[in-house]
């Protein structure tokens, strides 16, 4: 056995136990933790089949923008975890057979799809010779060339999906208090605190003689 297939089998096992603390872990925040290992070992994967493009993208989009977002969510809500794992037991046996039925079409689909032998390799003919080439550039030009319309219509639903949760976020509610960000920003010392000046409700010369009667008082 090679250096290239131990990484390859140290990888998945890591990723394999990585997603088994996914769905076993009690605490939501270790269970984000667990998924972002996941990610990290998938993307180790996909650097040993030579896919560079997709391992970065891996770690930049899911595990740099949303699985940080994920903890960050997960950490403010505090969801009480007691509550989300009742009933887990009872419905175990249909999920566990929808698990297994899922993962037997997903193999039965992938595995006439990677048998492959040798790696396969980009080249193209520049001048007299053949050079490789990235798969970097080769899934560029793929996507702005054979599939161009997909990726402009998909920009379109991400832009439309960006614009409908602002127009969510800042749209005015009866039942929730606003505050306008440019008030805030205009505020002045002077218009949070006020020194009134109030005359006292009593005279010296009258707490003076209270004292002097309680004390004569004790005293007697």
């Amino acid at each position: 056995m090679d250096v290239k297939t131990g990484l390859f089998y140290f990888f998945s096992i890591v990723l394999l136990f990585a997603a088994f603390r996914v769905i076993t872990a009690r605490n939501p925040v270790y269970a984000v933790l667990y998924l972002v290992l996941a990610f990290f070992q998938a993307s180790a994967l996909w650097i040993l089949l030579r896919a560079e493009f997709l391992a970065i993208a891996l770690v930049l989009v899911y595990v740099g923008a949303v699985m940080v977002l994920f903890l960050f969510v997960v950490m403010m809500l505090d969801i009480n975890v007691d509550s989300l794992r009742e009933g887990f037991w009872k419905h175990f046996p249909l999920a566990a057979a929808v698990g297994v039925l899922i993962a037997l079409e997903m193999a039965a689909v992938l595995m006439g799809g990677f048998r492959i032998s040798d790696e396969p390799k980009s080249v193209t003919l520049v001048g007299q010779g053949l050079h490789q080439v990235s798969n970097t550039r080769d899934l560029g030009m793929l996507l702005y060339t054979q599939y161009l319309y997909p990726l402009e219509i998909a920009a379109v639903i991400l832009l439309v999906a960006i614009i409908a949760a602002i127009a969510l976020t800042l749209r005015q509610r009866k039942d929730s208090k606003y505050v306008d960000p440019a008030m805030q920003v205009r505020v002045r010392s002077q218009d949070r605190m006020a020194v009134v000046k109030m005359e006292a409700t009593q005279s010296f010369a009258a707490v003076d003689a209270a004292q002097a009667s309680a004390a004569s008082e004790k005293q007697a």
